[in-house]
């Protein structure tokens, strides 16, 4: 009924950049905050940014991304993306979209397949 998928992962250089994309697709009535998270080998899935309902929503962001990532969201198409400059090696991790979306007669919390980010130094 609902389903994200992620895009726009890759593999750059130290100071490069990439956006991600989390579409959701499926029965949906409303989406409530969307985030993403990423995982690296060996360590715990983090929460990476944030953002809340609606146009304008509040943000909010790890230490480690803050003032090099954005989070933001086009209602319309149901996307949430992330913008990721100057990166890092340490940011190479898989990341993940994950939200709770109410639709399709119920109320869930999805999570999207990943894609792999890895920046090389």
């Amino acid at each position: 009924q609902v389903q994200l998928v992620e895009s726009g992962g890759g593999l750059v250089q130290a100071g490069g950049s990439l956006r991600l994309s989390c579409a959701a697709s499926g029965s949906i009535f409303r989406i409530n905050a969307m985030n993403w998270y990423r995982q690296a080998p060996g360590k715990q899935r983090e929460l990476v940014a944030g953002i809340g309902s609606g146009s304008g929503g509040s943000t909010n962001y790890a230490d480690s991304v803050k003032g090099r990532f954005t989070i933001s969201r086009d209602n319309t198409k149901n996307t949430v993306y992330l913008q990721m400059n100057s990166l890092k090696p340490e940011d190479t991790a898989v990341y993940y979209c994950n939200g709770r979306i109410i639709g399709g007669g119920r109320v869930g919390e999805y999570w999207g397949q990943g894609t792999q980010v890895t920046v090389s130094s």
